[in-house]
């Protein structure tokens, strides 16, 4: 009998993995697709999908079925630093809305887009080796639950199964560009807390929080503090979650009519880029990159690199491009890319003070919708930290706000 050999088996079916093995199906390469979980399932996430992220969804004909969910949409990104409230839109005229989809309805919503394009998809499938020949990989040794170990091989396997990944681990790749874990975030779902369209951020010192509205009425409310804080807050996780609150008492008023629905969780996450290839391999989402979780960055991160890679992998396989070559410019268009917001990422989540000179641009920037919306769209990723924070446009905001 002869084996089969696939084009591509992706590791991991959330949000890199699924669009990833979807599009390179639509291009009519033979995809497996694994996951030791079953769908629908959670995960620990921050769950909003940025404007730019939505934009993918409706490319790739998905955007519907979120929607459909029952999710509402959030037109309005509005962070409250105490003495003033800048907010602003965070989208563009073709994408203007962000969403805050539960993983349970995303995951599910992307992982039958993977199986309607023609992948084959294995859910409940744990991957025990990564299989290397002649210093190449060639495939992978799993089984699923219950089930006989099987070998599956491909020209390509791809990493998606986020920053504790076991692909990355086996062909041992790269790390560069590493930063702490800084910040300890954790989360609940709250009934009875409406949010009217928006995503609420508040920074209160050494506290900062954020809600968005989810599926099913409810509200996603997540919050943390500094990673140096971890050891003396651990033995009360949920006491210290729900006394931040109390910091602003107009927020804390709002909650006091809310009801919590579930348990805390969290986690705190190291900052990292890996070489995202290799003879015979390569990584996406958080497998490839990744960055702490206060900018809610990492689903719409998934999005591009899963649309990146597949142009380098399909370049690479249809004969238009060395597979370095086309991987390589996969790795410096997502680092270009992703640098200044893993910069802005990190300031953010150290929770220092911002410096005096940031302080009076936040001041001029309030009142000033055009700069509010500006300052909305890069904690959004629709504008790139570098182009707001420029001289020029820095200089703009000051002017508008003297005259």
């Amino acid at each position: 009998m002869t084996e089969r050999q696939y084009d591509v088996i992706v590791v991991g079916a959330r949000c890199a993995g699924s669009p990833t093995a979807m599009l390179l199906a639509r291009k009519g390469y033979d995809v497996l697709l694994v996951d030791r979980t079953t769908f629908p399932s959670d995960t620990v996430s921050t769950h909003v999908v940025h404007p730019s992220g939505v934009a993918a969804l409706e490319r790739w004909g998905l955007l519907d079925a979120v929607t459909a969910s029952g999710c509402p949409p959030i037109d309005t990104y509005a962070f409250d630093f105490g003495p003033f409230t800048i907010a602003g839109a965070p989208g563009t005229p073709e994408s203007p809305f962000a969403y805050c989809p539960r993983r349970t309805v995303l995951d599910q919503v992307l992982v039958e887009g993977a199986a309607q394009a023609g992948a084959e998809v294995r859910q409940g499938f744990g991957v025990d080796e990564v299989l290397v020949e002649d210093g190449r990989v060639t495939g992978i040794r799993g089984k699923s639950e219950g089930g006989a170990e099987v070998t599956e091989r491909a020209k390509v396997v791809v990493g998606a199964d986020g920053l504790k990944s076991f692909v990355a681990r086996s062909v041992q790749a790269e790390q560069y560009n590493e930063g702490p874990r800084l910040l300890c975030g954790y989360y609940s779902y709250w009934s009875d807390l409406p949010m009217d369209g928006r995503f609420e951020v508040y920074d209160r010192d050494d506290r900062g929080w954020a809600a968005a509205p989810t599926n099913d009425g409810l509200t996603m409310l997540v919050g943390g503090w500094p990673f140096a804080q971890m050891e003396a807050n651990k033995s009360d996780i949920e006491g210290n979650y729900l006394k931040m609150f109390e910091r602003d008492p107009a927020f804390a008023e709002r909650l006091s009519g809310a009801t919590q629905e579930t348990r805390v969780v969290g986690t705190a996450v190291p900052n990292f880029f890996r070489k995202p290839f290799g003879p015979g391999w390569g990584l996406v989402g958080d497998a490839g990159y990744n960055r702490d979780f206060i900018t809610a960055m990492g689903i719409s991160d998934a999005f591009r690199d899963a649309e990146l890679c597949t142009t380098a992998i399909d370049e690479s396989l249809s004969g238009a491009r060395d597979f370095d070559e086309a991987m390589a410019a996969y790795q410096s268009t997502r680092d270009e890319q992703v640098l200044p917001v893993y910069g802005f990422t990190q300031q953010i989540a150290s929770m220092e003070p911002p410096p005096p000179e940031l302080q009076q641009l936040l001041a001029a920037v309030h009142g000033n919708q055009e700069a509010m919306d500006g300052f909305a769209r890069v904690n959004a990723g629709t504008t790139s930290p570098t182009e707001f924070f420029s001289e020029e446009n820095v200089g703009r905001i000051f002017a508008a706000a003297q005259s």
